[in-house]
């Protein structure tokens, strides 16, 4: 899933749910999950509460899930989505244009990047997760205490300079 070396990612721009521009540039000095899904794909259906409880458990001032919705229906589609489903902590995020994907080489969908603090793209998954379990959870806890965003593996403290 990680580069080696951290890579630009394009300057995406969407709204939010009231309509309002968005870039990716909004979520910069945080670390961000973009998922780029749509309402019509079973597997992103599927990942999705997966995406919610993760945004419970790490969202705030150094983290953020992105979901961007591609669907053509704008946020009343992704609205009635949330509340079929139970999302209750991800924000709405859409790109109608499906300018997003191209921008990105999505091979398909979902596809998340993982993004550091300065925008760069440290890694990318394409296809479903369980993004709130565990081994996930302590992962991405990692990538946030890494507060200049450095893919260096922490100082061991039996280990010499």
């Amino acid at each position: 899933m990680l580069r080696e070396t951290p890579a630009p990612v394009p300057e995406l721009q969407f709204t939010d749910g009231e309509g309002k521009p968005q870039t990716l540039a909004d979520f910069r000095g945080k670390v961000a999950l973009l998922n780029i899904w749509a309402t019509w794909c079973l597997p992103c259906r599927k990942e999705m509460p997966t995406l919610d409880r993760l945004q419970a458990t790490l969202g705030g001032s150094d983290f953020e899930v992105v979901a961007l919705s591609i669907d053509r229906g704008g946020a009343e589609v992704v609205k009635k989505f949330y509340t079929d489903i139970g999302i209750q902590h991800l924000s709405i995020h859409i790109d109608s244009s499906g300018k997003a994907g191209f921008a990105l080489a999505t091979a398909g969908l979902p596809t998340t990047l993982l993004i550091d603090r300065q925008g760069q793209e440290l890694g990318r998954l394409i296809g479903p997760a369980e993004w709130d379990a565990p081994d996930m959870v302590a992962f991405l806890k990692s990538i946030i205490a890494r507060k200049e965003g450095h893919l260096s593996p922490p100082h061991q403290k039996d280990q010499p300079l």
